[in-house]
């Protein structure tokens, strides 16, 4: 018999453990090469792993185990035939020890429901009672775990529905999400500008052309490349807000790889597109087309996802009017887009309907002075409005063909 060992493997550079987030065959199974046999969080992404020969497959690791990168997850049998037709799977022949477990009866004594000093500490910030959490220390004794898992209760009044919960582990990635979101809360001296765009322009334009673009390009003409080539266009003119902090120095990039926030199947995923100064209109919703779908099928990698120098986020199509989005750090600060609603403003002394956007700047206070927030949103409000002028150096037909 040929086994082979398949090991977890590095799915970036400072990534030392992943977690078994879901196994996609079962233990028995016979698997291809390349098949897709189980899903690996890390802290970064979801990715899949392939099994790197066809055989007979023997798991060891269980769904949410923590494993490092090089130890064994499970075992190829590459000299086993495959099954014929619907043949049942191999069994896998495990040794069943049965162990008598005798009882010992429960005796109460004066440590039984008595909390810990650390367990009573805790329960006083719970403002709950010692009688109310079942011990599981020696003797019955309430330790510091039983108080923190325990869950206060919410009065006795009647209900008329079900009032299930459900307690699960949240994945790697979200876990990850989670602290470096606090970190840049408690680490940063993040503020939040914001302004308003009338949308008038973008919108005629895009009824004008959007025909043509997408039977040119073989993609729609959105409002992401609006906003990105607005972006390129306001990093240029205020290279702060393009900077990060390490250390006692600043550092400032003249490039601008644009990270741009995308909902994935496992949560919120942040691919980058690369030199998006470079780019035309074509070119930036080419890439933000195949970074969504890259994302929403669980292929995007670590590379796609890491050296972005500054973000934007749209809380709009979810239907959000306004939000303070957080940094994504190492970065200095993050755009964020809002939805599209019609609103009477002024214009040239007379009030009429315009589809209006509100929009946020998040930065870092510490690299960035009010200046510099200020003027940049100030400009993205500009190219926005004036894109014919300001993105396609008044010649829309000739940008959007590029």
């Amino acid at each position: 018999m040929s086994v082979l060992e398949m090991k977890v493997p590095s799915p970036g550079e400072s990534i030392t453990e992943v977690e078994i987030a879901t196994w996609l065959v079962e233990d028995g199974d016979y698997v291809e090469k390349d098949q897709p046999i189980a899903e690996v969080d890390s802290d970064k992404a979801t990715l899949e792993l392939p099994a790197e020969e066809s055989g007979i497959i023997t798991l060891k690791a269980e769904e949410g185990d923590a494993v490092a990168v090089g130890a064994v997850v499970c075992l190829i049998d590459t000299s086993a035939a495959k099954p014929a037709g619907d043949a049942p799977k191999a069994e896998v022949k495990k040794e069943e020890k049965k162990v008598e477990v005798k009882e010992t009866p429960k005796v109460e004594t004066y440590a039984t429901g008595t909390a810990s000093p650390a367990a009573k500490k805790v329960l006083a910030e719970k403002g709950m009672d010692a009688s109310s959490v079942k011990g599981t220390g020696k003797d019955g004794r309430i330790t510091k775990d039983d108080a923190v898992n325990a869950t206060p209760s919410m009065g006795t009044q009647p209900t008329n529905g079900s009032r299930n919960t459900e307690r699960k582990k949240m994945s790697m990635l979200r876990r990850k999400v989670a602290e470096r979101l606090v970190a840049v809360k408690s680490e940063t001296a993040m503020l939040t500008t914001f302004n308003e765009v009338n949308m008038q322009p973008i919108f005629d334009l895009r009824n004008e052309y959007k025909e043509a673009f997408k039977a040119k390009h073989n993609v729609g003409l959105g409002f992401m490349s609006f906003f990105t080539l607005a972006v390129v266009r306001a990093l240029k003119m205020y290279p702060d807000v393009n900077s990060m902090i390490d250390g006692d120095f600043q550092i400032q990039n003249d490039f601008q790889d644009i990270s741009i926030a995308v909902s994935g199947p496992k949560g919120l995923m942040v691919p980058v597109i690369r030199n998006a100064e470079n780019l035309s209109f074509r070119g930036v919703e080419s890439e933000v087309k195949r970074l969504a779908l890259r994302a929403r099928d669980g292929q995007i990698t670590i590379d796609e996802m890491t050296g972005g120098t500054f973000t934007i986020t749209n809380g709009g199509v979810f239907g959000s009017m306004l939000s303070t989005p957080i940094i994504n750090p190492p970065q200095s600060a993050i755009l964020g887009m809002h939805n599209i609603v019609e609103r009477p403003i002024a214009v040239n002394g007379t009030v009429t309907i315009a589809p209006i956007m509100y929009v946020a700047l998040s930065y870092d206070h510490r690299i960035i002075d009010g200046r510099e927030s200020v003027g940049f949103l100030v400009a993205i409000k500009e190219a926005l409005e004036n894109p014919v002028e300001l993105l396609m150096d008044n010649n829309p037909t000739k940008a959007l063909e590029m």
